[in-house]
């Protein structure tokens, strides 16, 4: 068999053959895309001669995959399920009451999930789609309404504000915090500490403190404050509260403060969006979030009506 010369298999035969590796059978393939069983034999002939591999054995009661066949399969399974998840998306973007928030991991899951009612209450018809991210991604090209993110500014070709503040503190598990004690900052470098992916907390707490901290090799570094709490919690070392992330876990008991001393973060929370005029959805979210935030009106309004040059 001869190999096409277009970079492309031709994609009619790929759902063809998809259907008939799914049911096992070219009768069932027919039945599934309402076509003849002639046609499902032919589409997977073309493909067959494009690739100049089999695909199937026939057999007496359908058909079987061969090995060039599975793996072609898996392949296109992976890519019609990734076709259908953004047909999906597309099809909810028509919806006027979805929004779709972008957070990292712990924003989402230690602010915005507990506030989630409260962001959705009274309107029924509002539904926040949440796309967790580490990275800053492009909001216009994903489909994104608004983002939070961590940060030490706004970002170029973003509307941002500030949502709030981290005042941070030293906290530890109890058993651990006991050992610990009270008194000079100095007597916390015993321990392992626990940081994320930027240690510049650690650092800015023990400047106000007069200390020089660099990151050790007993020190724990984790990519998501999630588990940094988490770490602290089993006792595997000090983290810094960052309120108000931290509160559910400092509310429960699992970590408890072992400074009262406290420095503000250098990186803030923002809540962005692009420059152009927002849906009423997510204008209305974009509100809430902002009120639960404590930002006064004329901010949260300034952010709404802001338009990039």
């Amino acid at each position: 068999m001869n190999h096409s010369s277009s970079s492309l298999p031709p994609l009619d035969a790929l759902r063809a053959f998809e259907a008939a590796a799914r049911l096992g059978s070219f009768s069932a393939a027919a039945n599934d895309l309402h076509l003849t069983h002639g046609a499902i034999s032919r589409q997977v002939a073309k493909l067959e001669h494009w690739l100049g591999e089999r695909l199937f054995d026939r057999q007496a009661r359908g058909v079987a995959l061969t090995p060039q066949g599975q793996r072609l399969h898996q392949r296109t399974s992976e890519a019609f399920a990734l076709i259908a998840d953004s047909s999906d998306r597309w099809i909810e973007r028509r919806g006027a009451a979805i929004v779709r928030l972008t957070s990292i991991p712990s924003v989402s899951s230690l602010w915005l999930m507990p506030r989630l009612k409260i962001f959705e209450e009274g309107d029924p018809s509002l539904r926040i789609e949440f796309v967790v991210e580490h990275r800053n991604i492009d909001l216009e090209a994903e489909g994104i309404d608004l983002a939070i993110r961590c940060g030490r500014g706004s970002l170029p070709g973003r509307v941002s504000v500030r949502l709030f503040e981290e005042q941070c503190f030293p906290i530890a598990a109890p058993a651990l915090a006991n050992s610990l004690g009270v008194g000079a900052p100095e007597r916390i470098l015993k321990y392992p500490l626990v940081h994320d992916s930027d240690a510049s907390g650690w650092r800015t707490w023990f400047a106000a403190q007069g200390l020089d901290y660099r990151p050790r090799p007993q020190d724990r570094r984790f990519e998501d404050y999630n588990l940094v709490l988490d770490a602290a919690a089993h006792g595997l070392g000090v983290a810094l509260a960052r309120p108000p992330l931290a509160g559910e876990a400092l509310c429960t008991g699992h970590v408890v403060a072992v400074d009262p001393r406290t420095v503000l973060n250098p990186v803030s929370y923002w809540l962005d969006r692009t420059s152009g005029r927002l849906r009423p959805s997510a204008a209305e979210l974009a509100r809430r979030i902002m009120a639960e935030a404590g930002l006064p009106s004329t901010a949260a309004q300034a952010f709404l009506s802001a338009r990039m040059l």
